[in-house]
């Protein structure tokens, strides 16, 4: 069976099954995981550097009219880790921006999943939001005026990728991981007993996700073996989902998933996604990629399993 029948058979199944869940987001409990274009200058973009393994890379070029940037995403993720154990909200924030992206571009089967994902990066924005309004009330009520570069007020509503500034204030609210996770604890905004919306179990279902999607880009970025033909990226796909983010959903939901991979894109698509050729230029970027992505990965998970997080309804 080819590509497009594959993607017929998944479209009329999914849609018949799922759509009312996924088109009016109530995959609250089930789906959590990983473009449209636009005319930009190429250019090269120089991203912040984390590992000092890095430096001695090329940055990685912006591709010309697509909406997904991989130089963008890996920016974000490197920007993400700070101090020794944390992770920056903003920029976590904004390299789920450039994911979304990234899903919208493999069509609208596997785009439809970004759907979910954005409301969950709306979920801790506006958490945070609210948080601001709550601090510069109390900055009022105090008399104390909030300088305009204060990163308290920057992470909700400002999306730019400098954040040089917000190291100095990660006791405060949602600025990072664990001054969310304090933030929500000492306010009695978690659960552990049944769904809220908190930004501590918003944050897990992303955890999730992105475990998924450093799982299927490893694989991606994975040469073929002696003798062996490069396997299919919907094949990775189902593998990856099967061995990560399968276990947190229904059923019918993990067949809906699997049908909806049949319909992703060939290899060679991938390529210009990342603005690479050849599989040996592929793999260097995505490992790129994946090593950031594992960074992040690694520093919620302790944050979380600390804070006995990782079970949240």
């Amino acid at each position: 069976m080819g590509v497009k029948c594959r993607a017929c058979v998944a479209i009329v199944f999914i849609l018949l099954l799922l759509g009312s869940m996924w088109l009016h987001g109530s995959l609250e409990n089930h789906w959590n995981t990983c473009s449209k274009f636009y005319n930009i200058k190429n250019k090269v973009l120089s991203f912040i550097k984390v590992n000092s393994s890095d430096d001695d890379v090329a940055p990685l070029k912006v591709c010309p009219g697509q909406r997904f940037q991989v130089a963008d995403l890996l920016a974000h993720l490197q920007a993400a880790p700070v101090s020794t154990n944390d992770v920056l909200l903003k920029p976590y924030l904004a390299s789920w921006d450039e994911l979304i992206k990234f899903l919208e571009a493999l069509g609208p089967m596997v785009g439809i999943i970004s759907q979910e994902i954005e409301s969950k990066t709306s979920i801790i924005r506006d958490l945070a939001q609210k948080a601001e309004k709550e601090a510069e009330k109390k900055m009022k009520d105090r008399k104390i005026m909030p300088q305009q570069s204060d990163p308290v007020l920057m992470i909700s509503h400002d999306r730019s990728s400098n954040y040089s500034k917000m190291n100095h204030r990660l006791s405060f609210g949602y600025t990072s991981s664990r001054s969310m996770i304090k933030w929500e604890l000492d306010n009695d905004l978690v659960d552990f007993h049944k769904h809220t919306n908190s930004g501590c179990r918003t944050l897990l279902r992303l955890h999730r996700a992105l475990l998924w999607l450093q799982s299927f880009l490893e694989e991606l970025g994975k040469d073929a073996t002696e003798g062996e033909h490069l396997r299919r990226p919907s094949d990775l796909c189902k593998e990856t989902y099967q061995r990560t983010l399968a276990r947190h959903h229904s059923w019918w939901v993990r067949k809906a998933a699997e049908l909806a991979f049949l319909a992703m894109p060939e290899r060679p698509y991938f390529y210009q996604l990342v603005c690479v050729e050849t599989q040996a230029e592929a793999t260097v970027v995505l490992n790129r990629v994946v090593k950031a992505i594992e960074e992040v990965y690694e520093r919620n998970e302790v944050a979380l399993q600390e804070h006995g997080m990782l079970d949240l309804p």
